[in-house]
Parts: C-alpha cells; sequence; structure tokens
C-alpha cells in the first residue's frame, strides 16, 4: 500500500471511531438522563477539541508511521499505551476542575467508561485496516523485494520462513555470495546473484528494500564493509542474531514470526521525541532570529564596511539522506577565498578571515543565518555540523561508516563540536565522526539539552569550532 493511501487511511479511520466514541459517550453522559446535569454541555465543539486532542498524542506516540508487517498484538499495546497517558491527562484535569471548584464531579468515574468505549471503538477500527493491508500483501500489493546476504543454512531457514509466511509481504529476490564463490547456485528457484563487492549494483537492479544479512562466523571481516555499501541505498538491514556480539549496542531486536532478527542501526529516538524535538527546533529559531535582529542589523553593516562581498555567505552542504541544501551565514572571510586553493578546510587563525569575521567567529554570531536553514527544515538546532559534498564523498572513502551521519539531520550545534577543535586533519575528523555516531545511536531531548548548555559554556568562554 502506497504510504500517503496508508497514512491517509489510518487517520480517516481514526477520526470516525474518535468521534462515535465521543457521540456514545455524549449520549450516555447527556441524553440518557441517567445522571445529574448542571448545565447542559456543548456537543460539538469539545468533539473537535477532543479529536484534535488524540490527534496529537498519536502523532507524538508514533501511531501514524508506516506499518509493515508488524503484530497487530503490538498496534492494540501501542493504543492501549497511548490512551491510557490521554486518559491520565484527561482524568487529572477534570480532577483538578473539581477541586478548584470544590465539587464532586461523577465525570471522573465516566471518564474511565469513555476510555473503554475509546479502546473498543478505535482498536477495531485499526484491526480492520491492518487486517486490510495484511490481506494487501498476502495478495501481492504492497510486497517488498529482499536480498539474503550469505548461502548457507541459516540463509536458506530465513527464505524457508519468508515463503511459509507470505504476510510478511517480502519477496526474495536472489542471494548474495559473501566469498565470490559457489555463483551458480540457487535454492528455492532464487539464484545468486554476484557477490559482497557488487552489492550496490544488484540493490538497484532487484529494486531491494531489505537486507537480511546471514553471514558466518568466518565472514564477521566483511560485515562493516557490507553495511557501508549499503547505507545509503535505502534499504532495511537485518542480521541473523549471532552476530549480535560485534554491533556493541548498535542494533535492537525485531522477528519475522518468531525468528529473531536484529535491526542493523535503527534510529533509537521514539517519535514523539522525534516531533518535541522539530517543535523545540522552530521555537528556539524563531526566538533566536527575533532576539538578535538588531544585533544582526549591526553586523550586516559592519561586514559591508570591513571588506568587499555580500553580506551573507552561501553554501551547499550535505542534509539528512545525502540531500543537498544551501546553508546560510554571515560571512567571515574575504570574497572568493577558495579561488586559488580549491575546498580546504579552515584552520585556526586562517588567513581569510576578515576583521569582521574573526569577531563573529569567535561569538558564533555568524551562525545565526542558520536559523533559516532550521526553520525550512533542512536542519536541527542539535545534529552532526553539514560538511560539503566534496568532502562527504572524500571522507566517506576513506573513513567507514561516515555516511551514517547523513541518517540525521546536520545541526547548528553538536556533541562532537563541543567535545572536540577544529577539522585540521584527517584524524580530527575520524575523532569526531566518533562523537557524531555516539549522538546518533544515543539521540534523546535529554542529550539535546546537554549539548545546548555546553554550547552556551563554549561561546562564553571561546572555546570549540563550528565548520
Amino acid at each position: 500500500m502506497n504510504k500517503s493511501i496508508e497514512k491517509f487511511l489510518i487517520i480517516f479511520t481514526d477520526f470516525l471511531f474518535i468521534n462515535l466514541a465521543w457521540i456514545l459517550y455524549f449520549g450516555l453522559r447527556v441524553e440518557s438522563g441517567w445522571f445529574d446535569l448542571i448545565i447542559m454541555p456543548e456537543f460539538l465543539i469539545p468533539m473537535v477539541v477532543v479529536y484534535f486532542y488524540w490527534l496529537i498524542i498519536f502523532t507524538f506516540v508514533g501511531m501514524y508511521r508506516t506499518w509493515f508487517a508488524s503484530s497487530r498484538f503490538d498496534e492494540l499495546s501501542t493504543l492501549f499505551k497511548a490512551s491510557f497517558v490521554g486518559i491520565f491527562i484527561l482524568f487529572s484535569a477534570i480532577f483538578l476542575d473539581d477541586y478548584i471548584h470544590n465539587v464532586s464531579s461523577p465525570n471522573r468515574i465516566l471518564i474511565f467508561i469513555y476510555w473503554g468505549m475509546f479502546l473498543v471503538l478505535v482498536g477495531s477500527g485499526r484491526l480492520f485496516v491492518r487486517s486490510f493491508q495484511r490481506n494487501l500483501l498476502i495478495r501481492g500489493v504492497g510486497r517488498k523485494n529482499v536480498l539474503i546476504i550469505g548461502f548457507n543454512e541459516k540463509a536458506k531457514n530465513v527464505h524457508d520462513q519468508i515463503l511459509k509466511h507470505r504476510a510478511l509481504g517480502l519477496d526474495v529476490k536472489g542471494y548474495v555470495s559473501s566469498n565470490g564463490h559457489n555463483l551458480v547456485e540457487s535454492y528455492n528457484n532464487i539464484k545468486i546473484l554476484g557477490s559482497v563487492n557488487e552489492i550496490e549494483k544488484i540493490i538497484d537492479e532487484v529494486d531491494a528494500r531489505e537486507i537480511i544479512i546471514a553471514l558466518e562466523k568466518d565472514d564477521h571481516d566483511i560485515l562493516i564493509q557490507l553495511i557501508a555499501k549499503c547505507d545509503q541505498k535505502n534499504v532495511g538491514i537485518k542480521i541473523v542474531p549471532d552476530l549480535y556480539e560485534i554491533l556493541s549496542g548498535q542494533a535492537k531486536t525485531s522477528q519475522i514470526y518468531g525468528m529473531p532478527l536484529i535491526d542493523i542501526m535503527p534510529e533509537l529516538m521514539p517519535e514523539w521525541e522525534k516531533k518535541l524535538k522539530r517543535a523545540f527546533d522552530i521555537i528556539i529559531s524563531l526566538l533566536i532570529l527575533i532576539i538578535t535582529l538588531p544585533v544582526c542589523i549591526i553586523i550586516a553593516i559592519a561586514i559591508k564596511i570591513d571588506s568587499k562581498g555580500p553580506v551573507f555567505f552561501t553554501q551547499g552542504r550535505c542534509g539528512q539522506n545525502g540531500k543537498v541544501f544551501t546553508i546560510v551565514k554571515f560571512r567571515s572571510m574575504v570574497l572568493e577565498a577558495e579561488k586559488m586553493s580549491g575546498p580546504v578546510w579552515s584552520q585556526k587563525d586562517d588567513p581569510r578571515i576578515t576583521g569582521v569575521g574573526k569577531i563573529i567567529r569567535q561569538t558564533r554570531i555568524d551562525e545565526i543565518p542558520q536559523m533559516f536553514n532550521v526553520l525550512k527544515g533542512e536542519m536541527s538546532f542539535v545534529g552532526p555540523r553539514p560538511e560539503r559534498p566534496f568532502f562527504v564523498e572524500k571522507l566517506a572513502n576513506e573513513i567507514p561508516y561516515y555516511k551514517r551521519r547523513l541518517k540525521v539531520r546536520p545541526g547548528i550545534t553538536g556533541w562532537a563540536q563541543v567535545k572536540h577543535k577544529y577539522d585540521e586533519t584527517l584524524e580530527d575528523v575520524k575523532i569526531k565522526l566518533k562523537y557524531d555516531l555516539f549522538y546518533i545511536e544515543n539521540m534523546s531531548l535529554r542529550m539535546d539539552f546537554k549539548i545546548i548548555l555546553r554550547t552556551i559554556y563554549v561561546v562564553l568562554f571561546g572555546k570549540g569550532h563550528y565548520s
């Protein structure tokens, strides 16, 4: 099922059943005559408010993410947890209102009757949609192509399970040899399409969306190389569990009908934290742009007086998933600073930096225009610093996992910036990459807050560097 259609269908179903739950509750509470009423409550406006209340909660807990062969039990479990939080908030609000007005309202008890109606109706709607979607997968609609890395008993066992359970929506399109041997062999009429060295080409040829790695212990040394090659191909990567120890915490477990697999390097930040992080980005960037407007005007005038050239410096940088965007900063270097040298990293005490540029770099004022990049969704306030495409390609060839940084939005500040100095050498880049990968694997609002506090310290005491 198309992702947009899937989201529309589940949102529309929730809309129907959330409002139906309210209608039934209103009928019980008001129309039945079983409960005393001080005033006749409104019907329509509270229904609209309650719907958007649940819409926000469902969005924050990730209930509108794309569903793919997940357990319907897990769907109901997530609904239960989300509704529990929502009902707890409503109960607390009613209790507080009763306490303030010194009254005893039956609404505190009735809210649990509403919760029961809500769970039954919304849960039934979601089960219907997911069952419908599951049937589509079984009938061949919305299925994903799979490549299995390795040709051994583990690989064949995974293949058997995929064939046995069509509801997974997976179609094995080929095997990939780990050592370049046995290239003429096949299993269940599925052939070996090539070796690991050709994995990028094979992914494109069969339009693979999932990679399942089933390597022998002797093949551990090619795992990092394999993951690095697949990292920019927009494929899900899973591994048969006995290789878990070499990934040291960069994975979390899922399963195929009881067969445990491991998702390689998933995004660990919960959906609600992602939404909240984005909301904070918008709020913080707007506040900074408004508060610093007088300073920005003065800086713009100073830049024009100090040297020839535009006020702003723009440059192409690699954003999330490698998408190139234009970063905006106050110009701190002479015009056409790289005309003779070509792309190079800035250095401490760089002779190309202007007089005003030195001041705004030390105080990080040159970064303020990037708040527009944050507002557009090209950057986040906290994340790995965006690098130029030239250096991304150069460094990706020299450092394994370098493009892993592109899995999240780049940031104005980041863990690497508050922990390390200038990118003057390849060794500096490698050290910063470790900090970036640590951040990506441990993303949380708590860590973002910690980085922001450390950034304030860096700015006040003139330490750290932002490229």
